[in-house]
């Protein structure tokens, strides 16, 4: 059965032109309760969740449907120490990075311009910078879409770790995120161990500065996909032994590498990929972006196959030169759903 009724395009940051059986977008609870969800479950047509499509690659056309989630709304409540924040799933992210700060709120400043929606946050526990979602999450709001109950998981039961929730396993399936609640603490302190910002004046640098340096850095290194299609990082910074790191920093003293809190070391992938010299390096559509070898881009007219068959090239180059092996950060999609992107890429 054909599914090439709606494109997919413009819900994908990649650009990718897939297509969808139906898509619908959801700016309620009540939209997402609606008879069309209900019908999708009971013809058990496969449904997916988007929020921007930030980091999702279309492998194929999706045999389903498809709800975007737009549930807005943003409430602020203070306490002594702390300003608590109530957001919709559906809110942009780096908009809500935005009103913060314009507000006098801060803490999100790190996490500028990282595209997405609210809701895809704690999916991934999106971070830069030395900040992640983690560090300012309170509680995440789901409903299951079995019976649509509503349940509140608070920070501690979220198994936040780099790249990684609960979202993705436990509750990968059967939900949505309706709202996120966050904690900004007043008692603001700047984090400025990254790159440019270490060159900022931790006693007298404001909210608004780091931010500003946030987003000059990152549009010098990821493009905008209104004009370049991308998810943004490709691949996931690998985590290594310390006993293979001190071998292999040996060998490399010029790989950039971030110590973890577990005594793991975590090497730059976009450092790696780059000692490879594969920026520009182009298969079909698709091409490492030549000023940061950790994005992919869709040079115009890529499918979601080029994707793959770069990515895939990219994989196997590192790992013959550095015994490395990288694993994708985003998402595939193939014609019912969700696959394990290591699988896809062998």
């Amino acid at each position: 059965m054909s599914c090439r009724q709606y494109s997919l395009k413009i819900w994908n940051t990649f650009g990718i032109n897939a297509y969808a059986n139906n898509i619908t977008i959801a700016d309620s609870i009540d939209t997402i309760l609606s008879c069309r969800w209900k019908q999708s479950v009971k013809k058990n047509e496969p449904t997916l969740l988007l929020g921007e499509g930030s980091n999702v690659l279309f492998l194929h056309d999706f045999h389903g449907h498809v709800f975007i989630n737009r549930i807005k709304g943003i409430s602020v409540t203070e306490v002594a120490d702390a300003w608590l924040l109530h957001i919709g799933a559906g809110e942009s992210w780096h908009q809500l990075v935005r009103k913060t700060l314009i507000h006098g709120l801060a803490g999100l400043e790190n996490l500028a311009l990282i595209p997405g929606r609210v809701g895809s946050a704690p999916i991934q526990n999106i971070g830069a910078y030395g900040v992640d979602f983690a560090t300012v999450c309170e509680y995440v709001d789901i409903m299951f879409l079995t019976d649509y109950s509503q349940k509140r998981l608070y920070v501690h039961e979220c198994c936040f770790g780099y790249r990684k929730s609960v979202f993705k396993n436990t509750y990968k399936n059967g939900y949505v995120i309706t709202a996120v609640g966050l904690r900004l603490k007043k008692n603001w302190q700047p984090v400025l161990s990254y790159s440019q910002l270490r060159h900022l004046d931790p006693k007298t640098v404001t909210p608004r500065e780091v931010y500003q340096t946030v987003c000059a850095m990152r549009r010098s290194k990821i493009p905008d996909p209104k004009h370049i299609g991308n998810a943004g990082s490709f691949f996931k910074n690998p985590s290594v032994t310390m006993s293979f790191a001190n071998d292999f920093l040996t060998q490399h003293p010029t790989i950039p590498y971030f110590l973890k809190n577990n005594g793991e070391i975590m090497l730059s992938a976009g450092g790696l990929i780059d000692h490879c010299a594969l920026k520009g390096y182009r298969v079909g559509g698709a091409a490492v972006y030549d000023k940061q070898a950790l994005v992919l881009i869709n040079t115009g007219g890529a499918s979601g196959q080029d994707i793959i068959n770069l990515a895939r090239f990219v994989r196997r180059r590192v790992a013959e030169e550095f015994n490395v092996w990288l694993e994708p950060e985003v998402c595939f999609i193939s014609s019912q759903g969700e696959i394990d992107p290591v699988e896809v890429i062998v």
